[in-house]
């Protein structure tokens, strides 16, 4: 375990030393930057089980950051390397809630099957909602899913659903009738489907 900037100046630098340690496990606590994404990429590629965060929403946009740190000149080459390497992604929204003090967590999962994969490498990546949402009996779970569960067992309002939610069309119909102006009705976010 090393301490920026304690033990190791950067992210970068911790993780080029854990590869001259032959570490077995890295966790990278932030991934922000073209340096460290690569070597992660490296590192995962190598046989390394790594661990890294983002600021991201959703599995298509954690995706889409990484490929997209990079220059457009080696993004197909990212792809492959990220199709290859990926295991799964995990997304988290922390969201307020209504039946006690506090904030509850709502996920998208994401395993790398073999259709994931192949979306990667082809760059569609717009097609991972469709298979997650058809991955639930691999244990993948879209987002808007585990909005509707919090929603449905009271623990959210269905504004704070709608916020949050990718799909905004499908939580509009729950907002009381003085609500119905909030956000984009078109659907959310165009990158997100």
């Amino acid at each position: 375990q090393r301490e920026v900037p304690i033990q190791t100046p950067s992210f970068s630098d911790g993780l080029r030393a854990a590869l001259r340690e032959d570490a077995d496990i890295v966790l990278v606590g932030e991934m922000r930057d073209l340096e460290t994404i690569s070597l992660a990429l490296t590192a995962a590629e190598t046989g390394l089980l790594v661990f890294g965060t983002l600021h991201t929403n959703n599995a298509r946009k954690t995706v889409d950051r990484i490929i997209d740190v990079f220059p457009a000149d080696q993004q197909s080459q990212v792809r492959t390397m990220l199709a290859s390497s990926l295991r799964g992604v995990v997304a988290q929204l922390l969201c307020k809630r209504v039946d006690k003090p506090g904030r509850t967590a709502v996920h998208e999962i994401m395993f790398a099957t073999p259709a994931v994969s192949a979306i990667i490498r082809e760059g569609a990546t717009q097609k991972l909602h469709d298979v997650i949402t058809g991955g639930k009996s691999e244990g993948m779970q879209f987002m808007d899913e585990s909005i509707w569960s919090k929603l449905r067992e009271g623990m959210i309002s269905p504004e704070e659903a709608y916020m949050k939610s990718i799909d905004k069309n499908r939580f509009k119909k729950f907002l009381p009738e003085d609500k119905q102006h909030l956000g984009d009705a078109s659907g959310g976010d165009p990158k997100a489907h």
